[in-house]
């Protein structure tokens, strides 16, 4: 069922890029829409390529995708633990959980003038506001995917005398791995849309900075080329975690 599905959804796939680019074009050629707002699909293919032959272009790319990995690591390596704990533990969730949901509400922009008191203007700036806009994301996912490990495994566990340590390590951690796969998956996602409100952060490299940068002289070409390598690189590295997943937990649709 899984293969006689997938044709269809690599041609609604296509068909909807497809109308996308049509509608593109139709506003840019047409002149529906000034150049100086929509610029043509040709002028910002021919920018993309333009900027992916400078050496300078792949460093600022280079600087992103540390940012955003270190801010990923950082809340994956600290909430992966927490929301395990809140998972398990009725008393951790009763102080993590809604913490968390306090926290999660609030925009990661409106922690930068703090941040900046805390940790200058540095790389380190720009991390925090990754890791702030990704951890209690992170937390509540991991804690609802150890909530939802069926409760016959814990029950066997417990009588076949398992105590309670041991039932998280070796039940509870490998049951919930695949759905972990793909809170991480999600996570990461988030991560990328941090990047420019990270790399706002009195930024002076990074793709979020080239676009800001572009904005000021309205090159609207360089702002979208900004924006479609952002979501490129977000597809690859999303595209790779489907595929671990997959590889890992065959037996999960």
């Amino acid at each position: 069922m899984v293969f006689a599905e997938r044709p269809h959804f690599l041609t609604g796939v296509a068909v909807a890029f497809l109308v996308l680019l049509g509608v593109w074009i139709g506003l840019s050629y047409f002149k529906f829409v000034d150049e100086v707002f929509l610029p043509s699909p040709l002028s910002v293919i021919q920018a993309l390529f333009l900027s992916l032959l400078s050496v300078e272009y792949w460093k600022e790319i280079g600087i992103s995708v540390y940012r955003v990995f270190m801010g990923f690591l950082l809340s994956c390596l600290l909430g992966i633990p927490l929301g395990i704990l809140a998972g398990t533990f009725k008393f951790a969730e009763s102080f993590v959980v809604p913490i968390s949901e306090f926290f999660r509400y609030m925009p990661a922009a409106a922690f930068i003038p703090l941040i900046m008191v805390w940790a200058g203007i540095g790389e380190t700036a720009k991390i925090l506001v990754i890791f702030i806009g990704c951890f209690f994301q992170v937390v509540l996912m991991v804690a609802d995917n150890a909530n939802q490990v069926h409760k016959d495994l814990l029950y066997a566990s417990y009588t076949l005398g398992a105590n309670r340590w041991q039932v998280i390590s070796r039940v509870i951690i490998p049951a919930m791995l695949p759905q972990l796969m793909t809170t991480m998956r999600l996570i990461m996602g988030w991560a990328w849309t941090y990047l420019v409100v990270a790399e706002l952060v009195a930024a002076n490299s990074g793709l979020g900075y080239t676009i800001m940068k572009a904005q000021r002289f309205l090159d609207t070409n360089s702002i979208f080329v900004g924006i479609i390598v952002i979501g490129l690189l977000g597809l690859i590295i999303d595209r790779c975690f489907a595929i671990i997943n997959k590889k890992l937990f065959p037996w999960v649709e």
